[in-house]
């Protein structure tokens, strides 16, 4: 029983020794063994992720490839320099052009689809609202995201959806295709607010006329060019020349427009979108300025519609061609607009070159209203009055808003170009309205109207004022400002937009600064 019981006892005793070992041992192989078999099957999920992930990231690394002059440096931001700034003008007249190429050639368009020449004008409206969508939906984009692969992007997807237009033969998708074209031409208004970012203080209203008179020689050519080639070949082959003209100025692009941060990293996109509204509401600046874009550009395009009816009747009759001569008229403006921004915009306070744009244009449209009837010098006088002014007036506006708030540059282009799209659909409205009902002097006076309040609008309230209305700081309309070390504003500085701002407000060595 002794024995028995120590039998027992020593049953329940703990295993020590060589029998613990290799009962440990074994327990050992089969952990190690398990552990290798699940660090084998992590170690092949992470290698897959690895390669995947290192896929990914050569693909993302090629497509962001840039020339190493283009890449941004915070120690050593881009210049500004003169052939960038005609890169950028460059770039805008073969982007805008694509609004316009349709416009001289909706009959034979008609005559091609064989559809109506109202359905055929379809085509041009299309590409203007297609416009209108890109410019209310994808320029607030451009605060937030880095403008050069953006602006890439836009202009490859333009022109490769642009070989659609020179193949198809069905109407419907050729329209289909204008509005999506037209979504993708909003680059030329991306990189105005760009130029207001590169160019310092003191050259940024000639450095935005440059640009701005390659958007008027863009609709110059698109006019000229479409209605030569149209008339001597298919209509086709301006389609396929814009085509190419599309991929040069991408390739001139991808090699030598500068990158440059996202000013705004995690803004809410639709925050962004309310943002627009409720700096039209609050900002007394900006709204003077988006009041006059509308009524600028709606005498702009009344006189542009109405001035083909009165050169194709009595005593006129001009041919097709013949009108479209008129378009060379742009000439002028494109000559006139960087020399009127060196010695007036950049010099004076943005208003004083409002005004003085607005009255220019204001007496050209007096001139015209009263004699257009029984002299071409009329329409003539007022054609290059007209685009003068409304140029001059339009550059200096854009350098006076850009100073609200450097950081929402594309948002405040975003809202002074709506105001001024509406004006310009008001007037073709109005203007072919009394024109049908009155004739020339009729739709002339509409003109003198439009630009009349634009005066009014422009000065009741004052450079330096603060307010809604008034001139409380002064009618000195010498720039306080007069210092020339200027330069743009860093991506990571900005005005609060809630703070009340006035044109005076300029940047000087990467700060932005109030001036009264």
């Amino acid at each position: 029983m002794a024995e028995d019981g120590k039998d027992k006892n020593q049953s329940e005793k703990p295993t020590f020794g060589p029998e613990m070992e290799d009962i440990t041992s074994v327990g050992q192989e089969q952990s190690a063994s398990g552990t290798q078999h699940h660090v084998r099957g992590s170690s092949t999920a992470v290698s897959d992720e690895s390669k995947n992930s290192g896929l990914l990231t050569k693909v993302t690394r090629i497509l962001n490839w840039m020339p190493q002059r283009c890449r941004y440096d915070p120690e050593n931001p881009p210049e500004f320099t003169l052939s960038m700034n005609i890169l950028l003008a460059f770039s805008g007249t073969f982007t805008v052009a694509n609004l316009y190429y349709p416009q001289p050639i909706l009959n034979i368009l008609a005559e091609d689809f064989n559809v109506s020449y109202e359905r055929a004008s379809d085509v041009a409206a299309l590409s203007q609202a297609g416009y209108a969508v890109g410019l209310l939906f994808l320029c607030p984009l451009a605060d937030m995201v880095p403008r050069r692969p953006f602006i890439l992007f836009l202009i490859w997807m333009t022109a490769t959806i642009w070989i659609g237009l020179c193949l198809t033969t069905n109407f419907s998708v050729f329209l289909g295709l204008s509005f999506l074209c037209g979504v993708g031409t909003v680059t030329p208004q991306l990189m105005l607010p760009l130029v207001g970012d590169l160019a310092p203080a003191h050259r940024r209203a000639s450095s935005l006329s440059v640009v701005v008179s390659g958007l008027a020689l863009g609709l110059l050519i698109a006019r000229v060019l479409s209605g030569i080639v149209a008339n001597f070949t298919s209509w086709r082959n301006i389609y396929w020349l814009a085509f190419g003209a599309q991929y040069l100025t991408l390739a001139l692009l991808f090699f030598f427009l500068p990158d440059y941060p996202a000013k705004n990293k995690g803004l809410n996109y639709f925050k962004a979108l309310w943002g627009i509204v409720v700096m039209v509401v609050t900002e007394p600046l900006l709204t003077q300025a988006c009041i006059i874009g509308f009524l600028l550009s709606a005498a702009f395009t009344s006189f542009w519609t109405t001035l083909t009816f009165l050169l194709a009747s009595p005593p006129y009759e001009y041919s097709s061609l013949e009108i479209g001569c008129f378009a060379f008229i742009g000439i002028v403006v494109v000559a006139l607009a960087p020399i009127w921004s060196r010695l007036i915009t950049d010099r004076f306070v943005f208003l004083f070159s409002v005004v003085l744009g607005l009255a220019f244009e204001f007496v050209g449209i007096v001139i015209s209203t009263f004699i257009g009837n029984f002299t071409v010098a009329g329409p003539i006088i007022h054609a290059i009055m007209m685009d003068s002014g409304t140029n001059f007036s339009h550059t200096a506006n854009r350098s006076n808003v850009y100073n609200l708030d450097p950081k929402a540059r594309n948002r405040v282009n975003t809202a002074y170009m709506v105001f001024a799209f509406a004006g310009q659909i008001m007037g073709t409205a109005v203007g072919n309205r009394l024109y049908a009902q009155g004739g020339w002097v009729w739709s002339g006076s509409s003109n003198i109207a439009f630009i009349g309040v634009a005066i009014i609008v422009g000065i009741a309230r004052g450079p330096r004022e603060t307010g809604w209305i008034g001139w409380s700081k002064g009618w000195n309309i010498r720039k306080d400002d007069t210092s020339k070390e200027s330069s743009p504003v860093s991506d990571t500085e900005a005005i609060p937009p809630s703070h009340p701002i006035n044109e005076e407000n300029s940047e000087s060595r990467g700060t932005a600064r109030k001036d009264n």
